[in-house]
């Protein structure tokens, strides 16, 4: 790695300040998908990895729109036109005010080139340019309207400010007294943990969670009740054949030939009837398990909180469902039953040998403790090297999901054999505890084989060596037949047992996903709040501390703010300030550590999920469509007839595009919405709420991928459908703030700045005064 090309680049694209945030640094693991980071980091991660490759042709696809306005033109000026000043870069973007530094500009519209050449050139020469110029020329004309009569609108006067204002400064000045506290006290743990794995011995629970799970284990006692009468039978039908059947013919046969057919077969019949009895039980049960620990499983990682998946690769998860799960349905009841056989049926034998040849139980004994000893030597390793492979696994199901998912980066970068070799150490990872593991089997199996040889051999030569009028020689024939089997027995007994403690392992890394803690319930049967909850829409967040794992620091310290009902509030912040941590707080994605929070004098930790989320409505960071129609997309519950659907769409600017579509509100949706751009799946998004109309709306960066022009007529429509609602705006687009009620300023997870825009503005040393100085500064070039 080249150190000081690596510091250029991270300088470049403004990364140095966010790595001092995460507990480690660039060794943090930052989970699937880049689970915790924010848009903006992860943006501007993606161009650092461009800039350090140091390729001749870049292409950048909106790189700005994620975001602030102080990061994006760090990233302009130091990375396009200085680390890549010398190369070719291609950027598609939305934002007007990088435009004039390019060489050449396409404009385009229904996938042709309408416009061509340079900046001022095309600029009076067409009316796409024009058009998106004037959009963005009106959205700067905000600056220049708001006054000091904003600041004294009756929705929020200069004394709540005050007073919002002094609670603010307290509470940053409490955060700053623990911020050396919170420092010292991060603790020192990844976001994504290494998987969890169970030591030592696996535990009685285990065995009998598996055994009493389908009908209590009502089944466990008839199948071994079918078994022993099974052995029984069989005992009872040899020795019968032994004791009736003349050993010549010089012997009087003791019974009738049709006497010893017919109890024979009875015998051979009742014993297949119990055979059929307890494989038919045995199947009920272990098909019962299998489908409840399924379902369990599954609804357990269904109700898992955020934080589970979070810290969890989906790799982990598909280990469990499908391996584990695999070893559940088809091994384990076998396994479970053979051992139960297998001790049933050595006991009739010893009881048998005990009768007939006593005698040698004088070796039999000696090798049953050796082949316990060796048992306990070998299940110990065993057992860890079946955990082990259980757990190396998983990496190799994650890594394949990964790279199949960003194949197109893969490529792009040419690091396809850098890829093939992950997953070859991978696979060696995992091959190297399978191979020992099977090499250990061996060596048990090679031990026990040359016991059970010692113990026929001895049994032959005990047998032969006795006086011929000792004992019968049918019964003599009998007691060979069953040494022959002990000595297979003692064997199988031991590997069965060792076996089956390496496959019920599988049950215990399940029954480790049952336990997952759950969310909170979706609805609570004692929740008592009016039926038009929430009514005003009145947000109170008292000395919130937020973080998404206890291992992690604090993300959220002490925020304390409200938002008052009918309002629409902006928020702003750097990226990776908590603006998006704030709102998955409101739903309850991640519950505060300390403090609460009240949405109309309701605290939101004593409702249900279902009852909160569903008065709230959001437009997610990462707009998210379903496979499907647009219909099942905008209205998935059927509530609403088409006419208000038409509507919807138009009010978000997607009617017209629908309209196009031959199947129109039927139109396909394929798997993540990916044949449809990203702005076009925010405007869907848009529409849901539309739809919906909660008291509470959110946008999270809810227009970062669309125009200005688009942007503009989106907050029109959010004014004149929401009018009487409380809309938190989190936004890098400046102009999508200043026509709120009141901004809100996040740094690192504390309120620095709360009050209108205008006196925001007035005071030249806010930082929001400062943000949009920064912007105006950067669009003033257009």
């Amino acid at each position: 790695m080249d150190s000081e090309k690596y510091d250029r680049v991270l300088e470049s694209c403004s990364l140095k300040k966010d790595l001092e945030i995460l507990p480690f640094g660039d060794k943090t693991i930052i989970g699937e998908r880049g689970i915790n980071l924010s848009g903006g980091q992860k943006q501007r991660i993606q161009i650092a990895r461009a800039l350090y490759e140091d390729a001749d042709i870049y292409l950048f696809d909106d790189p700005f729109s994620a975001v602030d306005a102080h990061t994006g033109s760090h990233l302009f000026k130091e990375c396009l036109l200085g680390a890549l000043g010398s190369k070719t870069v291609v950027y598609v973007t939305h934002q007007i005010e990088f435009l004039p530094a390019a060489d050449l500009i396409l404009v385009m519209k229904g996938g042709r080139i309408a416009q061509a050449g340079k900046y001022n050139e095309i600029l009076g020469s067409g009316e796409e340019l024009m058009e998106m110029v004037g959009a963005h020329q009106g959205a700067l004309a905000a600056l220049d309207v708001i006054d000091i009569a904003n600041g004294g609108s009756e929705a929020f006067s200069s004394s709540d400010a005050a007073s919002l204002s002094k609670s603010l400064s307290t509470a940053e000045g409490k955060d700053k007294l623990n911020g050396k506290e919170d420092v010292e006290k991060v603790q020192s743990g990844q976001l994504v943990q290494e998987e969890e794995r169970e030591k030592g011995r696996v535990g009685f629970w285990v065995y009998w969670k598996y055994l009493t799970l389908a009908y209590g284990g009502a089944l466990v006692p008839f199948v071994l009740i079918a078994q022993t009468l099974f052995q029984v039978l069989q005992i009872g039908s040899n020795y019968w054949m032994a004791w009736a059947c003349p050993v010549s013919e010089d012997f009087e046969p003791p019974v009738s030939m049709s006497t010893l057919i017919y109890v024979f077969v009875a015998l051979a019949g009742a014993s297949s009837l119990c055979t059929l009895v307890r494989a038919l039980f045995l199947v009920t049960a272990s098909y019962k398990t299998a489908t409840m620990l399924f379902d369990k499983m599954h609804m357990s990682i269904f109700r898992a909180p955020m934080s589970f998946f979070d810290s969890t690769p989906s790799g982990r998860i598909l280990n469990r469902a499908s391996t584990d799960q695999s070893e559940v349905d088809t091994s384990i009841a076998n396994k479970m039953g053979s051992v139960a056989f297998a001790i049933i049926q050595l006991v009739g034998i010893i009881a048998v040998m005990s009768q007939v040849a006593w005698q040698v139980f004088v070796v039999f004994v000696p090798v049953i403790i050796a082949c316990l000893w060796y048992q306990r030597y070998y299940i110990d390793t065993a057992r860890e090297l079946q955990r082990l492979v259980g757990v190396c696994k998983s990496p190799i199901i994650q890594h394949f999901a990964e790279s199949v998912a960003g194949s197109a980066t893969i490529r792009s970068f040419g690091k396809e054999n850098q890829f093939v070799s992950t997953n070859s150490h991978l696979m060696d990872a995992f091959s190297r505890p399978k191979l020992y593991n099977t090499a250990a089997m061996e060596w048990l199996c090679f031990r026990l084989d040359v016991l059970s040889s010692l113990t026929f051999a001895f049994s032959l030569i005990f047998l032969i060596s006795l006086p011929t009028d000792l004992i019968d020689p049918g019964i003599a024939g009998l007691a060979v037949t069953y040494g022959l089997n002990l000595n297979m027995l003692q064997t199988w007994v031991v590997w069965c047992m060792c076996n089956l403690e390496n496959k019920i392992i599988s049950v215990e890394r399940i029954l480790q996903y049952i336990s997952t803690p759950e969310e909170p319930p979706l609805s609570m049967s004692g929740d008592k709040f009016p039926h038009n909850w929430p009514s005003e829409g009145e947000i109170q967040l008292h000395n919130i501390h937020l973080r998404y794992d206890p291992q992690l620091p604090f993300v959220l310290k002490g925020l304390t703010v409200t938002f008052p009902g009918a309002m629409k509030t902006g928020i702003v912040g750097r990226t990776g300030s908590g603006k998006s941590t704030l709102i998955q707080a409101l739903f309850r994605i991640v519950d505060p550590t300390i403090g609460q929070i009240l949405v109309d004098g309701v605290d939101i930790c004593t409702i249900g999920l279902h009852d909160l989320r569903s008065r709230l409505s959001i437009i997610p960071q990462d707009p998210t469509m379903f496979e499907g129609t647009i219909r099942s997309n905008l209205d998935p519950l059927g509530e609403y007839n088409d006419n208000q659907i038409w509507e919807a769409l138009d009010n978000c600017q997607l009617g017209d595009e629908v309209r196009k579509k031959e199947l129109k509100l039927d139109s396909p949706v394929i798997e993540n919405g990916e044949n449809w751009s990203v702005g076009q799946r925010q405007l869907v998004c848009l529409g849901r709420v539309i739809l919906k109309r909660t008291k509470i709306l959110v946008l999270d960066e809810a227009t970062a991928s669309v125009d200005t022009a688009t942007d503009n007529l989106i907050q029109k429509t959010l004014r004149e459908n929401f009018s009487e609602a409380t809309v938190i705006t989190i936004a890098h687009r400046i102009t999508s703030v200043l026509g709120s009620d009141m901004v809100l300023l996040l740094d690192n997870g504390v309120a620095v700045e709360l009050d209108t825009p205008a006196k925001l503005l007035e005071d030249k040393s806010s930082l929001f005064s400062k943000l949009v100085e920064e912007y105006t500064m950067r669009a003033t070039h257009t």
